[in-house]
């Protein structure tokens, strides 16, 4: 079976690499490795999330499929009050992401292990951010959606990142009949790349 970026624990030959990324003004120092999605450099969609993402200045953050890390990062750096909690399912990426928060001296993050929302159940969110494993297929973005919703505070906002030619549409679609066609809008396009933002009210 190919082993692919959401595999729990890639046996994939660690190859690390470290580079620079300026995210929304911010110089961030990564390191990424084999068997970690987009390992050359923060992907185009994670980017244009991050340009168009509105962090609250105090609150709870969850990143989900926070991979490396450059998006919950960049949130905590965003928002140095806030606090921002880091998931993915993939041990690598994790721990990738731990040394990246190290690296760069942001202290107010939690990095966790988590099969979609486990390791953070109970807990609820004033902003959720995602750029979902697309090859992981659409029931597991799906479900990431419905928990999204359920782990959101009321008067908090779901962002999520997906290619047109990779579902928007049927993303877009879903994310109303779970929060109310009138509280999801799209709210930025690039090069195919879509923001959509759903609202709990």
């Amino acid at each position: 079976m190919t082993e692919h970026y959401y595999s729990g624990r890639p046996t994939t030959a660690s190859d690390p690499r470290t580079f620079e990324a300026n995210l929304r003004g911010i110089k961030l120092k990564l390191t990424s490795d084999a068997g970690v999605f987009s390992r050359e450099g923060v992907d185009y969609g994670s980017r244009v999330l991050i340009e168009k993402m509105e962090i609250p200045e105090t609150g709870r953050i969850l990143d989900v499929g926070c991979g490396y890390g450059p998006i919950g990062l960049t949130a905590a750096q965003l928002a140095p009050q806030a606090h921002v909690t880091m998931i993915d399912v993939n041990e690598r990426a994790v721990e990738l992401a731990r040394r990246n928060a190290a690296v760069n001296e942001i202290a107010n993050v939690k990095i966790l292990v988590s099969d979609l929302f486990d390791a953070v159940k109970g807990s609820f969110f004033d902003t959720i951010l995602t750029n979902p494993p697309i090859r992981a297929g659409k029931a597991v973005v799906h479900q990431i959606f419905e928990k999204s919703r359920d782990h959101l505070n009321t008067g908090g906002s779901l962002w999520v990142v997906i290619q047109k030619k990779q579902g928007a549409p049927s993303a877009k679609a879903k994310l109303e009949e779970l929060f109310g066609s009138e509280f999801v809008e799209e709210i930025g396009k690039d090069k195919g790349y879509r923001i959509l933002v759903a609202r709990k009210v």
